[in-house]
């Protein structure tokens, strides 16, 4: 038996825990740089306004519906998300966090009623956390992401919806009132194809013969079809896998030309890639770096040019990373060129208690070079992101991408805790 967890509207939601003067107000958060649109009010989406819509095409519809734009507060999004997580641990012995607001519990084995289980879980979050969530409960974990889709939508299940107490009628008559492409793994092209096909609602490609499907789609269609025939096919994962590749990457706030910017930018990205690489034990063997201009801007010459750099032995040291990276950036650089994203990736991930040491290297260097990072991580885990960093991150910092609106990180900075007067 799995439920799946979802926090509604998430980043919205966060915003109001701190701001309540957001309820019931038309709210938006716009992604790196106010750009578009990634999470809507419930308010904003009964307007019509669509995810990743430009907000410069929206100006007028905001200031007829008095619409409120919020530029993406990420540390505050993430310390929340850990909250909750933390807290649906407490329900369940095994859990699967499959994104930032959604999460799947392995329920299996547990006499309880799960309707009021379910209502449990959403008053501990609200009470705790001021975060409103959703939940589905399934004997599959494709089910399970129908039934969340369910309690969201329809009020009459006031947040909590559990497939298993609904009759074989019942659940025909629900799946048959539901998209196919609401299907956990129907993506935009394969519901044209099935639509296509005549096969429009859940129940019908639950009822459709599996064979078929499977010489037309594949065996990830037979899948889907299996679970929501509540045949299990998907396990809970417990232990995310590494990465095998890490990417850390931003578009500037306005555009630029020196070498010495897209050095500091070029610095502080590989600084957040290499945290995430020693977060998950791994080391990387190579470096690529990437520079362009705005190709939204074909009045200006356009330039793009990226570069790979295999490091002479894998290592997660942020100094060897940005060095190597460095080497890379001045070897594409050009001069003349107006230029609006930089970004670095990690390949070759190993982890690295398996690394490949040299025959005649001295580990000392090694040594030290660990120490140095464990203690930068603390610090700047207890203190606030890259409190502690390399100087060649810079201190201006005029690259940064622009964030006219973002709300204070409430519950990560001490000077940003709100204050009762």
């Amino acid at each position: 038996m799995f439920a799946l967890v979802d926090v509604n509207n998430f980043y919205v939601s966060a915003e109001r825990v701190f701001n309540p003067k957001l309820e019931g107000r038309c709210v938006v958060v716009l992604s790196n740089n106010d750009g578009c649109v990634v999470a809507r009010s419930a308010e904003v989406k009964a307007l019509g306004v669509a995810m990743g819509g430009p907000w410069f095409k929206l100006k007028d519809l905001a200031r007829k519906h008095n619409i409120i734009a919020l530029s993406s507060n990420y540390a505050l999004y993430a310390d929340m998300s850990n909250r909750v997580m933390n807290v649906l641990g407490e329900f369940s012995a095994r859990q699967e966090i499959y994104s930032i607001d959604e999460c799947f519990l392995d329920l299996e084995g547990m006499p309880v009623d799960f309707t009021q289980y379910g209502h449990k879980i959403r008053g501990r979050i609200l009470q705790w956390l001021g975060l409103p969530v959703c939940v589905g409960f399934a004997p599959t974990k494709t089910l399970a992401k129908l039934a969340n889709h369910v309690a969201k939508k329809r009020v009459e299940y006031g947040g909590v919806c559990d497939l298993t107490a609904l009759s074989a009628p019942q659940m025909d008559v629900l799946l048959g009132s539901i998209e196919v492409g609401e299907v956990w793994g129907v993506g935009r092209k394969l519901n044209v194809h099935l639509q296509q096909g005549g096969i429009t609602t859940v129940r019908q490609l639950r009822d459709f013969d599996i064979h078929r499907l499977r010489n037309r789609f594949g065996v990830v269609m037979e899948r889907i079809v299996r679970e929501l025939r509540g045949e299990p096919c998907l396990e809970l994962v417990d232990v995310v896998p590494p990465r095998q590749q890490i990417i850390s990457s931003r578009s500037f706030g306005q555009s630029v030309t020196e070498l010495e910017d897209l050095l500091e930018a070029v610095s502080a990205y590989m600084t957040t890639a290499a945290e995430k690489l020693r977060g998950q034990g791994s080391v990387a063997g190579s470096v690529h770096v990437y520079i362009l201009t705005n190709e939204h801007k074909p009045q200006e010459p356009q330039y793009s040019r990226g570069i790979t750099l295999a490091l002479r032995k894998p290592t997660d040291d942020t100094m060897q990373l940005v060095a190597a990276a460095h080497a890379g950036l001045r070897r594409i650089y050009r001069r003349g060129f107006h230029y609006k994203k930089a970004g670095v990736m990690l390949a070759e991930i190993a982890p690295a208690g398996v690394m490949q040491h040299e025959l005649f290297a001295e580990p000392a260097p090694d040594e030290k070079s660990a120490r140095l990072m464990a203690v930068m991580d603390d610090i700047n885990a207890r203190m606030g992101k890259q409190v502690l960093h390399l100087a060649s991150n810079g201190v201006a910092q005029s690259w940064q991408m622009n964030r006219g609106n973002v709300s204070p990180a409430y519950t990560t900075l001490w000077e940003a805790l709100p204050v009762v007067a």
